[in-house]
């Protein structure tokens, strides 16, 4: 069962007349060192490959902070939660051990900034996540893809999807094992308030020429490198997609809102990365799609469309 019994020191099970603690889930599941880190409080199957699991957001996280003018949640938070509702179940209801590595090929999300603005007490969120596309070696999953509905008061408040394999450390050591991690280039960053951010130390991206940019990588930023790894993480190429969209709309104040992005390769952390922006055409909603690329020794690896909207 995914939900702790409160067990009281002198009665046994506490009573229903007592509120339901909340926890967060063991930050093991969801490949997170840090407790802080971990935005899923519990699980549990609604069917075979179907599942609810719930969420909460903190008014203000130390990375995804609020936008909007502070009135809204962070999109981004809505990528992360999906992020880890797969890694979750994968251990859970799928039975891959611990240790194993997870390769995401696809992810997306879509928020209602209206539907997530910031209230006085943190976003409690229930995840209503159905699985596809499952492959089995014998009895033990090595992929998947997974659709995931955010509901907020019982309101649809985003939505996303994810599409993984996973492997095991002895596979992973093997596909890796030519990998000597060189040294970092020390790039300035990009002007923060140009990417949509406030702190210098929170820019993934630095200038580079005639408006495309270079991946910045700061291994010790401790929420995008929350843990060591042998190549970029894809949350900070979410970012990256994320700011690159932010400065190709400067000085135009937006608001990213949907993001779908395709891994096509590891993103190495020692080798130059350019990302390059393409801006289409802005929709009767208001609403603008902005293709993002990368590319590291000549070959995409990543490509993305951010969809963004200005903030009113």
């Amino acid at each position: 069962m995914s939900t702790p019994i409160a067990i009281a020191a002198d009665r046994g099970p506490l009573t229903a007349s007592i509120p339901v603690l909340t926890s967060t889930v063991p930050s093991q599941y969801v490949h997170r060192a840090a407790v802080a880190e971990v935005l899923l409080t519990s699980w549990h199957a609604d069917g075979p490959d179907n599942f609810t699991v719930t969420a909460q957001w903190p008014r203000c996280h130390s990375f995804y902070t609020p936008v909007a003018g502070h009135r809204c949640q962070d999109p981004m938070l809505g990528a992360e939660t999906v992020r880890q509702a797969g890694l979750l179940l994968a251990h859970t209801e799928f039975g891959v051990p611990l240790g194993h590595q997870f390769l995401v090929s696809e992810l997306s999300f879509e928020t209602t900034p209206e539907a997530l603005r910031v209230s006085t007490t943190p976003t409690d969120l229930e995840l209503q996540v159905s699985c596809h596309d499952i492959v089995r070696r014998g009895d033990r999953l090595t992929g998947m893809r997974y659709e995931v509905k955010f509901l907020r008061d019982g309101v649809l408040a985003g939505s996303g999807h994810a599409k993984y394999t996973c492997t095991s450390p002895s596979v992973y050591r093997r596909l890796r094992a030519d990998r000597v991690l060189g040294p970092l280039p020390e790039l300035e960053p990009e002007c923060p308030v140009a990417v949509g951010r406030t702190d210098p130390r929170d820019v993934v991206l630095t200038p580079f020429d005639d408006g495309v940019r270079q991946l910045r990588v700061d291994l010790s930023h401790p929420a995008l490198f929350d843990h060591p790894l042998d190549h970029v993480p894809g949350m900070l190429l979410l970012e990256a997609a994320r700011q690159a969209a932010i400065a190709a709309s400067f000085p135009e104040s937006v608001l990213p809102v949907a993001l779908d992005i395709q891994f096509l390769r590891y993103t190495e952390l020692d080798q130059p990365c350019v990302v390059s922006t393409a801006r289409g055409e802005t929709g009767d909603d208001g609403r603008t799609p902005i293709e993002v690329t990368a590319t590291q020794e000549g070959e995409a690896v990543f490509t993305s469309t951010v969809i963004v909207q200005p903030v009113h």
